[in-house]
Parts: C-alpha cells; sequence; structure tokens
C-alpha cells in the first residue's frame, strides 16, 4: 500500500512537471522529409536518423532541415528512450520571396522539441545579422541540468531589397 502511493505521488510530480516545462515553450511544427536505419533491433523500431523540414513561423518561404539521431528498440518505439544531443541544420530559401509576418528580435528560439521523457529539449534559434541582411539559424540541445556544447549552425541571405524588419 505504502509502495503504491509513493509511485502514485511520484508519477504525478513527474506528469505536472513535465506539463509545465511543456507549457511554457515554444512548440516545434515538423514534418519528416525521410529517415534511414543506422542499427538493426530485434524488438521496437531500428535506430535511425531522421530529417526533418521545419517551416519558418515568422519568415515565409524559409524552411530549415535537421537531421539527428532517434533512438529505437522498445524505449524508442514507446516514447521513453533519449535521443543523441547531435543534430545538423540547412536552412533555405524555398518561395521566389522572403516575407516577413511580423518584426523580428535579433535572436529568437523559433521551436524547441523533447528529446527525452524529461528536461532534453531541442532547439532552433534564429538570429539576425542587420550588417548582412542575413538570417541565421543554430541548432542544439539542451538539459534541466546539463546541456551539450554540440550545435550546428546555417545562414540565409536576404536580398538587399528586402531589409528584414527589427524589433
Amino acid at each position: 500500500m505504502r509502495t503504491k502511493s509513493l509511485v502514485l505521488i511520484v508519477s504525478l510530480g513527474l506528469g505536472l512537471g513535465l506539463a509545465a516545462i511543456t507549457m511554457g515553450s515554444v512548440q516545434a511544427a515538423s514534418e519528416q522529409v525521410g529517415e534511414v536505419s543506422t542499427a538493426f533491433r530485434w524488438v521496437g523500431r531500428n535506430d535511425r536518423v531522421v530529417v526533418e523540414a521545419y517551416d519558418d513561423p515568422k519568415v515565409q518561404g524559409i524552411t530549415c532541415y535537421v537531421s539527428r539521431a532517434r533512438t529505437g528498440g522498445v524505449k524508442g518505439t514507446v516514447g521513453l528512450a533519449e535521443d543523441r544531443t547531435e543534430a545538423s541544420i540547412a536552412c533555405r530559401q524555398v518561395a521566389a520571396t522572403v516575407q516577413f509576418s511580423a518584426k523580428l528580435p535579433l535572436q529568437e528560439d523559433v521551436f524547441t522539441e523533447r528529446m527525452s521523457v524529461l528536461f532534453k529539449r531541442l532547439h532552433i534559434v534564429r538570429l539576425v545579422d542587420p550588417k548582412r541582411n542575413t538570417l541565421v539559424y543554430l541548432t542544439y540541445s539542451d538539459k534541466l541540468v546539463d546541456g551539450s556544447p554540440q550545435n550546428s549552425v546555417t545562414a540565409v541571405p536576404v536580398p538587399a531589397s528586402n531589409p528584414i524588419p527589427l524589433k
């Protein structure tokens, strides 16, 4: 009886903590472009590298492609595995013109997505280089206690005839 109560209390606490973390963050809207298998698993999905496309919500005509490892097996299949922190990013102009739906801050966390059940997230940050009229995108992951210095960066020049609107 005592053990069941303790398990219930811990489960409720973790659930509330996870809800609080996810409510205050930007939620990524990604579209999977493809994946390749990297390691066979007897049970559950294989380990794989997944490529996803993210459209910048404030800059129409810019799409970022992120590749990252996804852990398979039983834990990965049910969403309990912790994915590796490495990711790569390439952003491109995918429309004839780039259009801005709002003024942009010099730095903004535009996408974030959970990489483990608790406390680990993938971030895509947009930085504006006004001197060169360029949008720079950085991807990295963090943890509540210990983040990773591994990162990847890409840049998309915007034509000089279309200045980036700044906040």
